[in-house]
């Protein structure tokens, strides 16, 4: 069993005493021996945490042992410092090591919380020479090797994933992580992001073992990694503990409970009748018309933050709450709102500013967001209606926070919020600089009553949701050679949350309550035997014919690797190999990738006349119908960015930001999948083209080819269109005085662009045909060569890694051949030449000869090429320098 800390320390200390108890821990020869270390630590690491039976004496796991920890505490309670002393010991036993390179990974559930921790400990821990580097999903770091000078790592379940999946190509760095800090832990309770948490925490104790093993055989001994991780209240604490503990290491479990807020939280549920036949949405817009009595009650005339569902609820919300209600103290205060009236560009808002209320949510404007954070934390606005996403980000606490629904609008449709979102709207409540005592209303139906009774007084139980994900994890750890055999494939079942919950609650599980150990065993089995057979079936796994050993195919090797669903692989699988460049762009928005992009409403109206109206220039790809699915609205964003059609629209902004990031992924992968194979040269093609367009944000045959210029955005790219400059062969052409009247601009900017297009590279393609040839076959040679190989030698416009794709086809579909051809090969080798054997298509000689470019639009070079076939073999009537070129430097 694991070790239990109960408490009953005091809140209270002030920064000095917190301080002095600090430096008190250390034993006088450590302070003596790592002076420069220790007090700059302890100094900058104690102002915000009471826990003091954690700090003080030589029974503090935290700082006097390397065994797991974990803490369990309420919300705001100042949880960091535990991380903060386990660093710093971490630091104090490496110091004086000749070897510094050990490395610390913190792993949060949100973005907003690494963002938020990183620029604190670059504060903290700067001054001693280590390195905060954040690493979420808008990072642009994908290897391990990257890494290797970095101190501390801030990441997210998701990224720190996708980038351990191919940690056995960088044992080196991994081996140096001595210290997990796991924030948020209860996080493994999210249906839709718990199971990565609980993935990657048993992925890196599985990973420690084998180095261990492996070490300890050749002599290299190495301790086990240490895990510490807070939590909120949770009533099962110890199946966390009893899951981080390590062979020779039981888990030290602090249980705190309310008394060590630092601000008293008073928790206060309200139920409310919600018929069945009565909507979700009547239901949030009912709450609407008690808000007012609920701030009278709660709020002690202090500030109040009040979570919405949606967008438009922030804005229907306060409107309907200035009709009863004025939020003016005195004539000061209406002044102040007065002055700053003019400087907000929602109109709405600014009504709603002159009673003392506002809205804040992602698609407000950037600057009045920042004007509304400004008048709330500076007490001008007593009541400030949010999104949920305000408790993600920025930090305005509030002595009332009202949680006006438990429901919000996801994906057309009305979605509980998770535990975790709920816990961080409640945070925000409690201001230390201003309250002792703060209060949290959340507002549900009376049937949730009682569920939300139990989230807010702890007695709500972690459970795991990988059965819910597992097949994704068990091709990972298949394609990591984690798991080998099915024997080994329950063990590493075994080590996960999932187990220790279905041993202890079955019956969450969907198995008969006390269930034996071993009829749970076999479920697991049965389970994990169920997903394998589904991987195998879709040719992402191997089963051998005993059904026993395991091994991954190149496919599932592309899965993990570029952490793709089951979902969306079973959707790739369909592919046939025919589809066009419109066709394969609805199979890549069908992706589950973009679950989480929402239609909204207030969406439909600008989306449609995207897709169709005879006035102003619409998508490429047209859809039937209305814009009525989540797929359809992706599809018309992603058409809109490639063709350059403005999208002035915030929120469609973000939601634009969000695909690229989840469908360069999954677009390369395509790409890989179809590369496999051969009789698909249609879709492979395309795939190609589509790729690079994503990247590109630009069709493949778009005017627009100068915004990929520097200094050339949108606007003046347009002005060029306008002028007639619509290929890069166009722009040479221009006097440079020209282009700068075009795009209103001084000289040299005309020369600049031109300079910057003289060294974009500029391919010669030459195809020869050989003899001997028959009537079925011929070979051909081809050549490739940078016509300005000169001009790059002394400076490249696209990257120093540009590369081409070179695909040939016939008419029947088949790849005749496939290649990729980088400009540093060419520049290095001064061409590339390839000879190949070329049998003849049943219905049509005519080649299809590709140079992609996978970066550029704009830079391909695309002709058909038709050999010469005859009756019988012959190798006199052609002489052997019978030759038909391909020679072209831009397509026009």
């Amino acid at each position: 069993m694991c070790t239990v800390r109960s408490s009953s320390c005091k809140f209270g200390m002030n920064s000095k005493e917190q301080e002095s108890t600090l430096v008190g821990i250390v034993a006088p020869s450590q302070l003596v021996r790592n002076k420069r270390v220790s007090r700059p630590l302890f100094k900058n690491s104690s102002k915000d945490f009471s826990h003091e039976e954690i700090l003080v004496g030589r029974e503090n796991q935290v700082f006097y042992s390397d065994k797991p920890v974990i803490l369990c505490s309420p919300t705001g309670s100042g949880k960091t410092i535990v991380f903060e002393l386990a660093i710093i010991r971490l630091q104090l036993i490496q110091h004086g090591n000749t070897n510094r390179r050990c490395k610390v990974v913190y792993m949060a559930p949100m973005k907003s919380l690494c963002s938020e921790r990183c620029e604190d400990w670059k504060t903290k821990f700067g001054p001693l020479g280590l390195t905060c580097l954040e690493l979420t999903g808008d990072s642009e770091i994908d290897y391990l090797f990257d890494l290797e000078d970095v101190h501390i790592i801030l990441t997210t379940p998701e990224k720190w994933d996708s980038m351990t999946r191919r940690w056995r190509n960088n044992k080196s760095m991994v081996q140096n992580i001595r210290l997990f800090l796991i924030d948020e832990v209860h996080t493994i309770n999210d249906e839709t992001r718990g199971a990565t948490m609980e993935v990657v925490i048993s992925r890196m104790k599985t990973v420690h073992t084998e180095l261990i093993r492996t070490g300890n055989r050749s002599g290299d001994i190495m301790k086990a990694i240490r895990f510490v991780a807070v939590s909120a209240t949770v009533p099962n604490v110890q199946d966390v503990a009893e899951w981080l503990s390590s062979e020779n290491e039981e888990a030290a479990t602090y249980n705190m409970d309310e008394s060590h807020r630092p601000v008293h939280l008073r928790k206060v549920v309200l139920g409310y009748p919600s018929p069945e036949s009565q909507s979700q949405f009547r239901f949030d817009l009912s709450l609407n018309y008690k808000l007012g009595t609920i701030i009278q009650t709660y709020s002690d005339q202090r500030p109040t933050l009040v979570f919405c569902a949606t967008r438009k609820g922030t804005v229907q919300a306060a409107s309907i709450l200035i009709k009863d209600a004025r939020f003016i103290m005195n004539a000061d205060h209406k002044q102040r709102l007065q002055r700053i009236y003019n400087a907000i560009k929602d109109s709405k808002l600014r009504e709603l500013v002159l009673s003392g209320v506002a809205f804040h949510h992602a698609g407000l404007d950037v600057q009045d967001r920042k004007t509304v954070e400004g008048l709330f934390i500076h007490g001008d606005i007593p009541v400030l209606f949010s999104t949920s996403t305000l408790a993600m980000g920025v930090n305005l606490p509030a002595h009332l926070v009202v949680i006006k629904s438990t429901e919000h609008y996801v994906m057309g449709t009305y979605q509980e919020y998770t535990e975790t979102q709920i816990l961080q709207m409640i945070g925000r409540a409690g201001r230390p600089q201003f309250d002792t005592t703060a209060t949290a209303v959340i507002m549900t139906t009376l049937i949730n009553k009682a569920k939300y009774e139990n989230l807010l007084s702890g007695k709500q139980k972690l459970e795991s949701s990988l059965h819910l994900n597992l097949v994704e994890h068990l091709n990972a750890e298949i394609v990591l050679n984690t798991i080998k055999d099915i024997s080994v494939a329950l063990e590493w079942a075994k080590s996960t949350f999932l187990y220790i919950r279905m041993l202890k609650n079955p019956k969450y599980y969907g198995l008969a309550a006390n269930l034996p150990k071993e009829k749970v065993e076999q479920h697991l089995h049965d389970l994990c035997f169920k997903n394998l057979n589904a991987l195998a079936y879709f040719n992402l796994i191997r089963l051998d014919e005993d059904l026993f050993m395991l091994s991954s195919t190149e496919t599932g090797h592309l899965m993990a690797k570029y952490c793709v669903s089951f979902e969306t692989m079973k959707n790739f699988h369909k592919i046939t190999g025919t589809e066009s460049l419109e066709e394969l762009l609805l199979i890549l928005c069908q992706s589950h990738e973009f679950h989480d992009i929402q239609l909204r409403v207030t969406d439909k109206k600008f989306l449609n006349m995207l897709n169709k109206d005879k006035h102003r220039q619409t998508i490429r790809f047209q859809m039937k119908g209305k814009i009525k699915t989540r797929e359809m609205k992706v599809n018309c964003l992603i058409q809109a960015q490639l063709g350059c059609l403005a999208i002035q629209d915030f929120s469609l902004q973000q939601d634009i930001n969000k695909i690229n990031r989840a469908s360069l992924r999954v677009i390369q992968c395509l790409v890989q999948i179809l590369w496999q194979r051969q009789e698909q040269f249609n879709a492979l093609l395309n795939v190609v083209i589509l790729a690079k367009c994503m990247k590109a944000h630009l069709w493949e045959q778009s005017q627009y080819v100068t915004k990929q210029l520097n200094g050339i955005g949108i606007a003046l790219a347009n002005a060029l269109v306008n002028a007639g400059v619509t290929s890069f062969q166009k722009v040479e052409e221009k006097n440079p005085r020209d282009i700068e009247m075009i795009v209103n601009r001084h000289p040299p900017f005309g020369k600049h662009i031109q300079d910057g297009v003289a060294h974009l590279p500029k391919y010669d393609l030459y195809i020869d045909q050989l003899c001997p040839y028959s009537n079925n076959a011929t070979k051909l040679c081809v050549k490739i060569r940078l016509a300005n190989a000169e001009m790059l030698r002394e400076k490249a416009t696209a990257s120093i890694n540009h590369t081409c794709v070179l695909i040939l086809g016939d008419v029947d579909n088949n790849i005749v051949y496939k290649t990729k051809i980088s400009d540093a090969m060419l520049l290095r080798e001064g061409s590339w030449c390839k000879t190949f054997d070329v049998n003849r298509s049943k219905n049509g000689d005519e080649l299809s000869v590709n140079l992609i470019s996978q970066e550029w639009v704009g830079l391909d070079v695309q002709s058909t090429y038709n050999p010469v076939y005859t009756r019988k073999q012959q190798t006199s009537r052609i002489p052997v320098g019978y030759k038909d070129v391909i020679w072209v430097t831009f397509s026009v």
